[in-house]
């Protein structure tokens, strides 16, 4: 893979990350989750045009 495939990436994956962040923050903040201990999350990353279709999910502690 080229460099600038590379930069590319990792710009495209920490403006993914850091906005994903911001939003499960908000949420935390902003939803009534009284009662519970986690918040089941889920991602799933596609690529137009193509067969991609990869899911992660997972569980974030809430105390």
């Amino acid at each position: 893979m080229s460099e600038e495939f590379n930069m590319s990436m990792r710009k495209f994956l920490k403006q993914v990350g850091v906005t994903s962040q911001q939003e499960i923050e908000r949420i935390v903040r902003d939803a009534d989750l009284s009662g519970r201990s986690a918040l089941s999350v889920k991602v799933v990353l596609t690529a137009d045009g193509t067969d991609l279709h990869h899911v992660v999910e997972g569980e974030i502690a809430l105390n």
